[in-house]
């Protein structure tokens, strides 16, 4: 007797988001990722690159900084670097406005935004600080000033998504809607912004996520978890695609910042970041995420091979990827 594969039934699918002018669109699968073999993927997962509205400084690794080169400190520039690497989203990270460091104002960070989108065709995720307060100034005046263009604002929260909900829906924008790693704060989340007026084709949900290492196994159990209700159990209010920020949470641990000298057990350090971003991005790909977003170029290569091999069933084409070293233990 052949061998028959064990396939699942389901009875929900994920709802599209178009995203920015340009339309590109996550979800829209009828079966979990990559299941071609029980539902339907209409669009690929997305891949995208986090820019930030001011010079990283010693917040960036090594390895980072090498990648973007003398385009860092300046959005636009980096911004287009980011779409020569492939990148089919920018998320400016509108770091300079935390008010516990350069405090910018709206205005700055409108001016850095105008720039950002003037200078790429594909959309732009425009994200805060996770600040209440400067977040909802911030994010409004964005959001007002870009009427109509759907804009991703985030990150909206529990706190704060009464004001940014309604600027978003005034203003024709998306969504990123960010719960605590908790499926039922995420369905509730939805459940609010939905009954604000926001449509399911402008919310992303953002469970929060953590890297390898730092508790991955948790955040890709909330993820499943939400998938299986979306797609298993019809829960329409779990049916939005998932976005995985995942750049930030891996380059900010030790292990991707210590040099490759003194630490050589550990492997070439221009290589050790994006392998765990790779890993992580992988993790949650199978999870159920829609759009992934890197830090550094070399992750979303690789991923993007990745995610090419499993969808066209064509042999990984590895030209520009980076290869691996091999570093000799003393």
């Amino acid at each position: 007797m052949a061998f028959q594969v064990n396939k699942v039934k389901y009875s929900g699918k994920i709802n599209e988001v178009p995203l920015g002018p340009q339309k590109v669109i996550v979800g829209g699968q009828s079966a979990y990722n990559f299941h071609d073999f029980e539902g339907t993927f209409p669009h690929k997962p997305k891949l995208g690159l986090q820019v930030w509205d001011m010079d990283p400084g010693e917040s960036y690794a090594a390895p980072l900084k090498e990648a973007y080169g003398d385009v860092l400190g300046d959005p636009a520039a980096w911004a287009k670097k980011c779409v020569e690497f492939g990148a089919d989203v920018i998320s400016l990270q509108l770091k300079s406005t935390d008010p516990n460091d350069l405090d910018a104002s709206p205005d700055a960070a409108v001016e850095t935004v105008t720039k950002v989108v003037n200078a790429v065709n594909v959309p732009v995720i425009v994200m805060g600080v996770d600040n209440k307060d400067k977040d909802i100034e911030v994010l409004s005046k964005v959001a007002e000033q870009f009427n109509g263009k759907n804009l991703v604002l985030g990150p909206v929260t529990e706190k704060n998504y009464k004001q940014l909900g309604a600027q978003a829906l005034a203003y024709g924008h998306s969504i990123v809607a960010k719960s605590p790693i908790d499926v039922n704060l995420a369905k509730q989340l939805n459940i609010l912004l939905m009954d604000l007026g926001v449509k399911a084709d402008k919310i992303l949900i953002d469970p929060t996520i953590s890297g390898l290492g730092y508790g991955l196994e948790y955040t890709y159990s909330i993820m499943e978890r939400i998938n299986m209700a979306a797609l298993v159990q019809q829960d329409d209010k779990l049916q939005q695609p998932i976005i995985a920020i995942i750049g930030d949470e891996t380059w900010k641990v030790k292990e991707c910042n210590l040099p490759t000298e003194g630490n050589e057990t550990m492997g070439e350090q221009s290589c050790r970041g994006v392998m765990m971003e790779v890993t992580t991005a992988v993790s949650f790909l199978a999870a159920g995420s829609s759009l992934i977003l890197f830090a550094h170029p070399g992750s979303l290569q690789v991923t993007r091979a990745y995610i090419d091999s499993l969808t066209d069933g064509s042999p990984i084409n590895d030209s520009g990827i980076p290869q691996v070293p091999i570093t000799a233990i003393p």
